[in-house]
């Protein structure tokens, strides 16, 4: 008797078929797939119990005149100063302290600058000695050095009548055979000499008496000027290794230590503003830009000062629609709306710290009519 031969892959395709079968009767029974399940609405349940001691200003009812509301950020009168110095060096002292006023041209931090007042104490040196040069040429010279030369002058005459009258004597008494002739030719010569240091001696006291040269004045001043260039070429040298306030107002954050190496573009160094007046800048959704104007009152809250009303002014609005500059932790925040700046004067900022997130409330507005 002859037995059919097993096919062993048949046990595969019916098994196939009827996982086919299981996932098409689901598909087909299944809830529609924007109905949340059971589970993930637990998951997505965020309504926590309030936590004892901890307080939230968006959760307080906002003031009783507000008509809109927005997330800002405190900042001081003006955008904040970023303070960089221009070369690298190491940081040799930081003069500038967190929360210290400092005025236009106050030191804040200084670099390492011995070499360079080492080369402007020489380049100042320099510059005196050129001065007292020019001085001189322009001055002339001093009475005593215009007698001294007066005097060379009248010993030389005299030297030199002195030789001439020796060689003429020589000469006479050559004639009578009294003398050589190599005697009366270096008597000759002599004098000759004498008659020479004479006039020259009389030209220095000319020129003595004369002064100084236009050329020598001009040739000291040149000097001069070349000195004085050279000074300030190292004080330049020196207050670059010195960085100074550029405004006046007050030091926000000081970034680097003394001792540190510091190198152009890798981090500033101190961050400057004017606190006189405190700003909050607030992002003011698209849909609610019509209820916004110059000089709407204000009501700022922070939830370090719970309880607390900080009041203002609206003194500034955008030209543009822009990012948001502020966002909370708020899981349901939308970060992808058009945020218009709107900047509010505080009056009473006493406690708000540069930086610190608020919410801030515009008060009396309505929408423009349609």
């Amino acid at each position: 008797m002859k037995f059919p031969r097993f096919k062993w892959y048949l046990p595969l395709v019916l098994a196939f078929f009827a996982f086919m079968a299981f996932r098409v009767e689901r598909l087909l029974f299944a809830a529609p797939p924007t109905k949340p399940k059971a589970n993930d609405i637990a998951k997505a349940a965020n309504d926590l119990a309030p936590v004892a001691g901890v307080h939230d200003e968006r959760d307080a009812p906002p003031p009783a005149a507000a008509n809109m509301s927005g997330n800002g950020v405190i900042e001081p009168k003006t955008a904040e100063t970023t303070v960089a110095a221009g070369v690298p060096g190491r940081i040799a002292s930081v003069a500038a302290i967190e929360g210290k006023p400092v005025n236009v041209g106050d030191v804040l931090v200084e670099l390492d600058n011995t070499v360079e007042k080492a080369a402007l104490a020489a380049a100042s040196a320099d510059v005196d000695a050129a001065k007292a040069s020019l001085a001189r040429a322009v001055r002339g010279s001093r009475a005593e050095d215009v007698k001294a030369a007066m005097a060379d002058a009248e010993t030389a005459r005299a030297r030199a009548e002195l030789s001439k009258s020796v060689a003429e004597r020589l000469g006479k008494v050559a004639a009578g055979g009294g003398a050589t002739v190599d005697e009366v030719d270096r008597a000759t010569r002599q004098a000759a000499a004498d008659q020479a240091a004479a006039r020259a001696a009389d030209a220095r006291s000319a020129g003595v008496v004369a002064g100084s040269r236009r050329e020598d004045i001009a040739l000291a001043r040149a000097q001069l000027l070349a000195a004085e260039a050279r000074r300030d070429q190292a004080n330049a040298v020196v207050e670059r290794l010195i960085v100074r306030s550029p405004i006046a107002g007050t030091v926000l954050q000081v970034k680097v230590r003394a001792g540190e190496y510091y190198q152009p573009g890798s981090t500033a160094l101190v961050v400057l503003g004017d606190t006189s007046v405190i700003h909050a800048r607030m992002d003011v959704d698209e849909r609610d830009i019509g209820k916004v104007s110059i000089g709407a009152t204000a009501t700022v809250r922070a939830n370090a000062y719970p309880g607390v009303d900080f009041t203002g002014k609206v003194i500034e609005i955008g030209r543009r629609m822009g990012r948001k500059n502020v966002r909370t932790d708020d899981p349901t925040e939308r970060n992808d709306t058009k945020i218009l700046e709107v900047v509010i004067a505080i009056d009473n900022p006493t406690g708000l710290v540069i930086g610190q997130r608020v919410t801030c409330y515009v008060n009396g507005h309505q929408p423009m009519a349609k």
